[in-house]
């Protein structure tokens, strides 16, 4: 037996459960839906194309508009790597005054151009000038231990020399 004969009656909308009255309301933002309700998952963002389609992109940047994204990294300041350098060639003793004397100088002159520009080195600056003073202090006090030593090994040979 067939539904769509001529003869059956069609079906009154009124005479189905829950006619006449108002729809269920939606649940809150966020909130569970109710037993049995079905569960759709949230959608984010844009919708994505279907397996296999061609991606869609949107027009190229032109020159001189803002680009979006990740920026160029500031670069170093050249004299603040100097400056360690030199301060670390004046510390080992391959250049003991020069080397400790040039990173004081170089990075001092780095630290005042990295107030004024916006790039990267402050702490290698630092470092070589921090470095610098102290490889130029062990410089003088071994300068002055060496010749406090020299004077006294002239002042024994003069007592035992006679």
């Amino acid at each position: 037996m067939s539904d769509n004969t001529p003869d059956a009656p069609a079906p009154d909308p009124a005479a189905q459960p829950g006619a006449g009255y108002p729809p269920p309301a939606a649940p809150a933002y966020g909130a569970p839906a109710p037993y049995g309700a079905p569960q759709t998952p949230p959608t984010y963002g844009t919708p994505q194309a279907p397996y296999g389609a061609a991606p869609q992109y949107g027009a190229a940047p032109q020159y001189g508009a803002p680009a979006y994204g990740y920026g160029a990294p500031a670069k170093t300041n050249v004299l603040a790597i100097v400056s360690l350098i030199a301060s670390i060639v004046g510390f080992i003793g391959i250049l003991p005054f020069i080397g400790s004397l040039g990173g004081i100088i170089t990075g001092h002159i780095s630290l005042n151009q990295l107030k004024t520009n916006g790039e990267n080195g402050r702490g290698m600056a630092l470092a070589g000038t921090i470095v610098g003073y102290v490889g130029l202090a062990l410089w003088i006090l071994g300068t002055i231990l060496f010749f406090a030593f020299f004077a006294w090994a002239m002042d024994q040979g003069t007592v035992y020399s006679s």
